[in-house]
């Protein structure tokens, strides 16, 4: 399976920049992993070894469970990262997401009137931020969590 912009480019248009979703996505998938691995990692520790088996037992179990849903938040944020495309092409701004149920929005380089940067101090510091994208007339689209959204943005203004 190809990627989206490949599938609805016209005619002498061509890709100028892709953007991907932040790798800030995993984080929770990454604090679930450190609880299960601190969970079962501590039924190991000597200084423990009087504690009761039922308690270990316990503690492997939670580990396990916390586990379970480390896969599941791991799974679903590379799924996000997956199912995005953001590319600025030579005429248009193309953003996709889902797989099965598919969002789409495109709009010309031509037609737009601003584009607005948020970030905040934690997206200042790991390079992600939200990019707002105003279009001539009613069109107002927010992409949420890209990487790099100065570089971004300046592949959208600079012409």
């Amino acid at each position: 399976m190809g990627r989206y912009i490949d599938q609805i480019l016209q005619p002498g248009e061509r890709v100028l920049y892709s953007a991907k979703p932040h790798w800030i996505f995993y984080l929770p998938a990454i604090g679930l992993w450190v609880v299960a691995v601190v969970a079962a990692g501590v039924t190991q520790l000597q200084a423990l070894a009087a504690i009761d088996e039922r308690l270990k037992l316990g503690l492997l179990g939670i580990g396990g469970i916390v586990g379970l849903f480390a896969a599941v938040a791991t799974l679903r944020a590379w799924f996000h990262r997956w199912t995005t495309e953001t590319d600025v092409t030579s005429f248009r701004l193309v953003h996709k997401t889902g797989f099965v149920q598919r969002r789409t929005f495109e709009m010309s380089l031509d037609k737009i009137e601003s584009v607005d940067l948020d970030q905040s101090i934690l997206g200042r510091i790991f390079g992600y931020g939200d990019v707002t994208v105003l279009g001539v007339g009613e069109g107002r689209e927010t992409i949420r969590t890209v990487a790099a959204p100065l570089a971004f943005r300046n592949s959208i203004t600079a012409r």
